[in-house]
């Protein structure tokens, strides 16, 4: 499965989102009434939008990128290595500009891989693009391409095979192809709090790391091959 693609074509990347403000009180009225609107279907019968407000990360309308990390594979003979950069800023349009700078070095070929990317990362990215005023990069253009023409990987999708019933964790298939796993100590629920009350970004950034690493892992499973050790696993500046 996935022999055909050449590893080093290949730019997995994971991103974290936080709510735009950090509670409810602070989003401007008209903002917190389209909010309201919004979520009205998702919020329990009792749950008021302020209670609801902590998973505005989630909707690129309410939300905003602290960190985008991307993984590279290198392989010579039979050894793969990972190098891993990240781009971790308050200022999302400044992470997402270098994002792009990035991605101007690469082919417009260059295929982009993450775990439920299609469904998230990946639109999420060209929304917040738009939004911040700046170019979608032709790598997440996929407007007027025709399916086998858009070069987007998503290990969630792989997995499914066709099957649309439920969503499968990167955590679950880590567990169930024995990938070692990262001892994160916060989950994706837990980043906006880190982000607005601890002001810790530094920690979403390892976080972000390690779902690189673990779906660049779980991509060579997929293609019958070995993991890579983590002394070849290299986390760049």
């Amino acid at each position: 499965m996935l022999q055909h693609i050449d590893l080093k074509q290949i730019l997995v990347l994971d991103i974290e989102t936080v709510p735009q403000y950090s509670s409810f009180d602070q989003v401007p009225a008209h903002l917190a009434k389209l909010w309201d609107d919004k979520t009205k279907r998702g919020r329990a019968e009792e749950e008021s939008p302020a209670e609801f407000y902590s998973k505005a990360g989630i909707w690129a309308e309410f939300g905003k990128i602290v960190c985008i990390s991307v993984g590279v594979f290198n392989q010579q003979q039979e050894r793969i290595s990972l190098r891993i950069k990240s781009f971790a800023s308050d200022d999302e349009k400044e992470l997402l500009i270098q994002f792009i700078d990035l991605l101007k070095k690469q082919p417009a070929s260059l295929m982009l891989c993450a775990h439920n990317g299609k469904e998230f990362d990946f639109p999420y990215l060209c929304r917040r693009l738009l939004i911040n005023r700046l170019e979608i990069p032709p790598q997440l253009q996929i407007s007027g391409k025709k399916p086998w023409e858009i070069n987007h990987l998503d290990t969630m999708e792989l997995w499914k095979f066709g099957d649309y019933k439920n969503y499968t964790s990167l955590s679950l298939l880590a567990a169930v192809f024995d990938i070692p796993a990262p001892k994160n100590d916060i989950d994706g629920s837990d980043v906006g709090r880190v982000y607005w009350q601890d002001k810790d970004l530094q920690r979403i950034k390892i976080y972000c790391q390690k779902d690189v690493a673990t779906t660049a892992q779980l991509l060579l499973c997929f293609r019958g091959q070995a993991i890579v050790q983590e002394e070849h696993i290299a986390l760049v500046d």
